[in-house]
Order: structure tokens, then C-alpha cells, then sequence
């Protein structure tokens, strides 16, 4: 099948229309008809050299799409099925990380726009074991962002230890740090939220967090120390101010790409027995419990809709943080 497709033709180019044949349909292989694909910071990198990508490089890969057609063994799913894609191209499926559910940790792993021709297109080449129903309550335009987004915090607070009845620290009201508030206060944890904004401060609190702190005026002090601190922000902080809001054994997780060291001091670790943990998406199930638990307790990223021809346009906002909170592609 030829797909029509945006693609950026050279490091850090601009998307131009480019097309190109999908191979061979395996057992296992499915191609969805492209309905929306959400735009992450990630694709972003891929477009400037991150992870080693071939040029041409077709983005996008929270894809939602419908089943068109499929190999012989997928049997899960059937023409005309709404499916989502997140990162995840495919993985080995039979190492020790992959059978315990963590694909996403498995060193065979392949992502959608670097080891193959992403969702800004209208059609997608996949491995249909990584194609995911969508439950009937979410909407076309806002699934997308769920399968990566959204089982970033969701899967980075559950292997943080969240639970409920848990005070719960989000650092950074942004596409992320939106998605984690709905999660933690429609699970039944008391939320506060950090930002440097005060307009973002009160979205927090409409969001569910029960408090919002505006950084940056005076030394944090909170009524009750945090379980649990995720991080959503790439940003240079003093990340030993915010371990002094944990209680004992709590834990801050970094869900956010940085590129340099922390500065933590290791004394603030061991005297209250403190946790510092990265996490990276999730695998197969914990993206099919993000996808449930958005469906059951109403959990849904604001997002911005632009057509395909438009897509360079949304890069631009992206680049330059005017996005509020997740830029979608809707074909």
C-alpha cells in the first residue's frame, strides 16, 4: 500500500509531504487507517537526531486508526476496529523484561517512528500485539495522548508505589503533569501541584489537586510530607529542596527527560530512607489499565486539534511551549 505522509526529510527539517510503500503484511501485522495522532515532545526529538533515526522521518506515533486490514495470527482484531498505538513498535516478547509485562523495558524493543514510518500519514504499518482496543468512552481526539502521555504518569505513579488515600506531590502543570493530577485525585489521593504560573496553579486545582503551590517566592513548607513527587518538568531545580518534602520512605520519581546530574545529596536519602526512581512509559497491560481507568473516572488530557497540512504550524506552538497541554493531528 502507498501512504501519503509528513515527513521530515533531514535532521531537524521541516515536514514535507513524502510517500512510500509499507512492506509486506506478516502474521502478526496490521494497517490502521490514521483517524488522529497526537504530537509528544518525543517526536520533536526523533525529528533532531535523537536515537539514532534514518531520514526520512515520518512522526506521530499516539496514533488512534482504524483496522483496515490484518495478518493471518492477529485475531484479536478485526477490519473496522478502533485501535491506538503509543511508542511501541514492537519487542522481542520473550525475554525475561517482556514476560513480566515490561515490553516497554525490553532491549529489543522498537519504537513507531524510529524502526519504522510513524502516524502522520493516512495509513500505519504496525505489529497489531501492539494495538490497543479503545474503550467506546474516549474520544477519537483525545486517545492518542493516553497511550503515551497518559501511561507516562499514569504507569510512573503506580511504580512509584501510588495506591490511594496517598498525599501526592506533581511537579509541573504542563502535558504531562495535567494528565498525573486527574490521575492521583480521581484515585483517591490528595494532590498538591507545583508550577511557576498562577493561571496554571487554579487549572490545577479545577484538574483535582486539592492545593497549588507557586514556586520560585519562598521556601516550601507543606502541612503534610509527600509519599510520593513526581517530576514532569525538564527543568534545573534544586531537587534537594523538594526530597525535604517527602516523609519516610517516600519516593521521587523523574518522568521527564533531562540531560544533566541531579546534584542530589545522598544524607537526605538515608535519613528518611528516600527512593529516586526514573520511569519510562509503560508495557502492553499498563497501557490497557491507563486506557480503562481514563474511560471509568473520566480522565482526559486538554488537547488543541490542527489538520495534517497544518502539522508544522503545531510543531512551532510545541517548540515554543503554547500548546495547552497536547497538540493533536486530525486527519
Amino acid at each position: 500500500m502507498q501512504v501519503q505522509a509528513m515527513a521530515a526529510l533531514q535532521r531537524g527539517g521541516p515536514l514535507a509531504p513524502w510517500q512510500y510503500e509499507t512492506p509486506e503484511l506478516g502474521p502478526y501485522d496490521c494497517i490502521l487507517k490514521v483517524k488522529a495522532c497526537g504530537l509528544c515532545h518525543s517526536d520533536l526529538h526523533v525529528i533532531d537526531g535523537a536515537f539514532n533515526p534514518t531520514y526520512p522521518v515520518v512522526p506521530g506515533h499516539e496514533v488512534v486508526g482504524e483496522v483496515v486490514e490484518t495478518g493471518a495470527m492477529a485475531r484479536h482484531l478485526k477490519s473496522g476496529d478502533r485501535v491506538g498505538v503509543g511508542w511501541e513498535r514492537s519487542s522481542c516478547l520473550v525475554c525475561r523484561d517482556c514476560l513480566a509485562g515490561r515490553e516497554n523495558l525490553c532491549a529489543a524493543n522498537r519504537t513507531v517512528i524510529t524502526g519504522g514510518y510513524g502516524g502522520f500519514g493516512d495509513y500505519l504499518f504496525m505489529d497489531s500485539r501492539f494495538c490497543f482496543p479503545l474503550p467506546p468512552g474516549i474520544a477519537t481526539e483525545v486517545a492518542g495522548p493516553l497511550l503515551c502521555g497518559g501511561v507516562t504518569v499514569y504507569a510512573g505513579l503506580r511504580n512509584a508505589g501510588m495506591s490511594s488515600g496517598q498525599e501526592i506531590g506533581v511537579l509541573g502543570v504542563g502535558g504531562l503533569g495535567h494528565l498525573a493530577i486527574q490521575f492521583a485525585a480521581k484515585l483517591g489521593n490528595r494532590v498538591t501541584a507545583f508550577t511557576t504560573s498562577p493561571d496554571k496553579a487554579d487549572l490545577a486545582v479545577r484538574l483535582g489537586a486539592q492545593a497549588a503551590v507557586v514556586t520560585g517566592r519562598e521556601k516550601l513548607r507543606l502541612p503534610r510530607p509527600l509519599d510520593i513527587l513526581v517530576s514532569t518538568a525538564p527543568a534545573r531545580l534544586d531537587w534537594n529542596q523538594y526530597l525535604k518534602l517527602l516523609g519516610s520512605n517516600g519516593t521521587m520519581v523523574f518522568l521527564a527527560i533531562m540531560d544533566e546530574p541531579l546534584g542530589i545529596n545522598p544524607l537526605l536519602l538515608l535519613g528518611k530512607q528516600l527512593r529516586v526512581m526514573g520511569s519510562a512509559i509503560g508495557g502492553r497491560s499498563r497501557i490497557l489499565e491507563t486506557l480503562d481507568i481514563a474511560d471509568r473516572y473520566g480522565v482526559a488530557p486538554m488537547i488543541e486539534t490542527f489538520p495534517l497540512a497544518a502539522v508544522n504550524t503545531a510543531i512551532a506552538r510545541l517548540r515554543d511551549n503554547t500548546v495547552r497541554f497536547r497538540a493533536v493531528v486530525v486527519m
